[in-house]
């Protein structure tokens, strides 16, 4: 097994990269703060924000239908709800395709790793784990996006929610802005992208192997093309 930990360097480096992005997925898919909705109304939403994220509804209130001091009054939104929004329901299926791809894919890559610096394995397993590493890590990182852009592309546009009247929520909100999960999400997935192609990017550098041939008595230097030295000791019949 030649030495390969001086061609993997920026593999290393990526998989910090790829780990931190992936980390940041996760933190993306647990934000409730995707959209973040002003409303007018304060009799229940005392606070006048509103925060949408994929998974919950959730404001601060003190109005006395909820309880006689401030909480934060939280609405799960559920994949097979009618009012659920397809952007919305995009995202909750496809975050969680990129938590399973980046996990996979940053599975591979430490499996291409551990043979690089501890020479456990021959070069074709190690340039397979490094690819299929960072085609899952470019998936994870589309999987990521696609639902992140759709999200701020509705936020951009001021797009309503059809909510239930338990959920306590104005159809329209005054206006809204990006809230911290779209942000993390898009750096999350730049990461994980970076990370995916430095991975695609790993060569097995070329193997040159000395061939080496003994050169037997009476035979010509020049017929050997080099690869063999004449010794005059083993042809004198001295050894």
């Amino acid at each position: 097994m030649p030495y390969l930990v001086h061609t993997a360097h920026a593999q290393f480096v990526a998989l910090w990269l790829g780990t931190v992005g992936w980390a940041l997925i996760i933190v993306t898919v647990g934000l409730v703060e995707w959209r973040v909705w002003e409303v007018s109304d304060l009799s229940v939403i005392t606070s006048g924000l509103a925060w949408v994220g994929i998974w919950r509804v959730c404001f601060y209130s003190h109005a006395p239908i909820l309880s006689g001091s401030q909480i934060m009054f939280c609405q799960r939104i559920r994949l097979s709800e009618s009012f659920t929004p397809p952007e919305i329901a995009a995202a909750q299926v496809l975050m969680l395709v990129a938590l399973v791809l980046g996990l996979a894919g940053n599975a591979s890559v430490v499996y291409a790793l551990r043979n690089v610096y501890f020479g456990l394995n021959k070069l074709k397993p190690i340039k397979l784990a490094f690819s299929s590493g960072g085609v899952l890590l470019i998936l994870a990182g589309a999987s990521t996006l696609v639902p992140v852009c759709w999200n701020l592309n509705s936020v951009v546009n001021n797009q309503t929610i059809s909510f239930p009247a338990e959920f306590r929520m104005p159809p329209a909100p005054v206006n809204q802005s990006i809230g911290p999960g779209i942000a993390v999400g898009i750096f999350a997935s730049i990461l994980v992208v970076l990370s995916g192609l430095v991975f695609l990017s790993y060569r097995v550098p070329v193997i040159l192997e000395a061939k080496v041939r003994p050169s037997w008595p009476g035979e010509n230097p020049s017929d050997v093309n080099h690869q063999g030295i004449d010794n005059p000791v083993f042809q004198n019949g001295d050894v």
